[in-house]
């Protein structure tokens, strides 16, 4: 029997808000919180800007687009150096600019559309990255759950395989109200264990104060620093436009042509900069919660707002933020091992739902190039920036895909070609 599908903006019922929004929160949480703990910054202040960018996200693109906001990993590296030379708030000043100037993009690409993506990034092309965004993160999935230590804890083996199996099992076997929170339900499944092997320390739940306030603070501005963080501006632009098409694949919707790429980008941008002002770290569309649409057919952006609102409680109450905290990694990586694969299928699907023809060496050539560039391991230093995995694959792809376009107006590809 078919899955039951909740539209984007459909309405859903009062009693699967709650569940449906907190899988949603769930999904995020883990990768979230990580970048301000690598960074040394409160965790609490970031949980309530994506929360905010979030909801803003949706208003901005008239509730036509689902996504979730996290914390943005295209940062790290040069914030990591901004913070270890100037400090935090010198990182927060790249922050703002490069949000601001991802805005001016938006508004370029406003004027000039969105016909050039075609161009650039053919399926061949674009069915590879999309299926990188995931793939590349699968080792993530792997290091949180444990399984790459030097010496694997069955404790944490028992975590993840219980996890993981609900999430499988509940994603094929769950029926009416559970067939859509099987994401929701393998986290509890896997929390319970986890407490059962004895890898949670519920003392951090019990020693916060109930209300806790998010610590802000104002960005300082050097030109230096700025330059350090602007070049990711085409990183995270690369990974937007990724997350769009894979998500109008999953919706069944152009998110591109509406709401429109240079909403969605705005948006995003936007988000980016407001966190930078306030204390925060830049905010991107989220690739779990892209999972978790695809695994239980709920794209309503009620729910994503509902997420969004749990989120903002969260940073203000203390115990709670400490109990999500709690959660291991083998929970997290139980989970991520099943979003992060169905985004690569979703890249894959690309390729079957645009009948991509492998009889043209062009296809062929893109496909592979793009593949082999995303997984090798090859990384580019631009300075301070670093393009490797998807973002770098994605370039090429773009580099390629011109090139083969010039050939093509000039005359130059063979019959074959």
């Amino acid at each position: 029997m078919a899955k039951r599908i909740i539209q984007v903006q459909e309405k859903v019922p009062f009693r699967l808000l709650a569940p449906l929004s907190l899988q949603h929160m769930f999904a995020m949480f883990g990768a979230s919180v990580l970048v301000p703990f690598v960074l040394g910054i409160n965790p609490a202040v970031v949980l309530l800007m994506n929360g905010i960018g979030t909801l803003l996200f949706i208003l901005i693109t008239k509730g036509r687009a689902p996504a979730y906001l996290g914390s943005s990993f295209a940062f790290l590296g040069p914030a990591s150096l901004v913070i270890a030379k100037w400090g935090f708030p010198y990182a927060q000043g790249g922050f703002v600019v490069t949000g601001i100037c991802g805005c001016i993009l938006a508004f370029i690409i406003y004027k000039v559309g969105t016909k050039w993506i075609d161009i650039v990034l053919p399926s061949a092309a674009m069915g590879p990255v999309v299926a990188l965004i995931g793939l590349e993160l699968s080792s993530n999935a792997a290091s949180n759950a444990g399984l790459l230590d030097k010496v694997v804890d069955p404790a944490n083996v028992i975590v993840f395989a219980v996890t993981l199996g609900v999430a499988i099992v509940g994603s094929v076997c769950f029926r009416k109200f559970f067939s859509v929170i099987p994401i929701l339900i393998a986290i509890v499944c896997g929390y319970i264990a986890a407490i059962c092997v004895g890898i949670v320390d519920l003392r951090p739940v019990q020693e916060a104060s109930f209300f806790m306030m998010p610590h802000f603070q104002a960005p300082k501005f050097d030109i230096h620093a700025i330059l350090m963080i602007l070049p990711v501006l085409l990183v995270i632009t690369s990974e937007h436009i990724g997350h769009q098409i894979v998500t109008s694949e999953v919706v069944g919707r152009d998110l591109l042509k509406d709401p429109g790429l240079h909403r969605s980008l705005f948006a995003d941008n936007f988000s980016s900069a407001l966190s930078g002002l306030v204390g925060s770290v830049p905010t991107t569309t989220y690739g779990e919660n892209i999972g978790v649409m695809a695994i239980t057919g709920v794209y309503s952006v009620q729910v994503i707002g509902g997420a969004a609102v749990l989120s903002i409680i969260c940073s203000f109450i203390g115990p709670l933020s400490a109990l999500i905290q709690t959660i291991p990694g083998p929970v997290i990586g139980g989970i991520s091992f099943l979003l992060y694969g169905m985004i690569g299928t979703s890249g894959l699907r690309i390729l079957v739902d645009d009948q991509v023809d492998y009889s043209k060496s062009i296809n062929m050539i893109l496909t592979s190039v793009v593949f082999v560039t995303g997984l090798s391991g090859v990384t580019i230093h631009f300075g301070t920036v670093e393009l490797t995995g998807m973002v770098l694959a994605c370039v090429v792809a773009m580099l390629l895909s011109l090139l083969f376009y010039v050939f093509d107006k000039f005359h130059l590809l063979n019959p074959e070609g």
